[in-house]
């Protein structure tokens, strides 16, 4: 589904992803974890051209997103971005939110906008919050809109830069327990989390990142268990005596 040939990124100097080779498979989730600056907020937001690349190529779903006549939005409208900062429009009700998008991209009427938001409303556990505003809701609930919001384009893939950092530790469950549910029903997921347990209960795959690099990829039980580069040991340790 999305892969990376040989990506590079640069910010003036600095040298943010290194030589980048990866593949996601279609329905797999992949949790992208490592240090503070290891570059991976920055690797998911190349998936979608948030953040240009120096050097490679990406294909997502069989396209090279840098391709010359690549509609952009159209690009975006196909890939679910959930940010840790929940964007949501401030002015507008949580359901006129969700179906925004929908009309103007899809063109679907207000009625058929309307219902594919009460759906996706329901499922995210906030159908009774549709006419609220996103000031009247708690910071978990925002986050939930957010994904209802990114679902609602109903995209091949769904990407999540630190979903949960922004919310109080009593709201985390509630949007974990929503991308499990989204994990289950076969979505593909790129998603750079500090969640340690949702990564070893969701993933299918952990890719562990240090200075722009992938120094480990595995599955979660080896990853935990046995992890093989000493970056990589280093920071399970530092998990477990947190």
């Amino acid at each position: 589904m999305i892969r990376f040939n040989n990506v590079n990124k640069w910010y003036g100097d600095y040298h943010a992803l290194r030589n980048v080779n990866e593949e996601i498979k279609r329905g797999e989730v992949v949790i992208v974890c490592g240090p503070s600056g290891s570059g991976k907020s920055t690797l998911i937001r190349t998936i979608n051209r948030l953040e240009p690349v120096n050097d490679g190529q990406i294909y997502v779903d069989g396209q090279d997103i840098h391709g010359n006549g690549v509609d952009i939005n159209k690009l975006r409208s196909r890939i679910g971005f959930v940010f840790q900062s929940f964007n949501l429009f401030p002015h507008m009700s949580v359901a006129r939110n969700v179906m925004l998008a929908t009309m103007r991209v899809l063109k679907l009427s207000e009625k058929e906008a309307r219902a594919t938001a009460m759906g996706l409303l329901d499922k995210v556990g906030l159908a009774g919050k549709a006419e609220s505003y996103p000031g009247q809701l708690s910071g978990g609930q925002q986050q939930r809109v957010a994904i209802a919001r990114a679902l609602a384009m109903k995209p091949p893939v769904m990407l999540f830069d630190e979903p949960t950092s922004a919310l109080d530790p009593e709201m985390v469950g509630e949007v974990l327990q929503v991308m499990k549910q989204l994990a289950a029903e076969g979505m593909t997921m790129v998603c750079v989390t500090h969640e340690m347990g949702f990564a070893r209960e969701v993933a299918d795959r952990i890719i562990f990142m240090a200075d722009g690099e992938v120094l480990e990829r595995a599955s979660p039980q080896d990853f935990f268990e046995h992890a093989q580069h000493p970056r990589a040991q280093k920071f399970v340790a530092d998990i477990r005596h947190a």
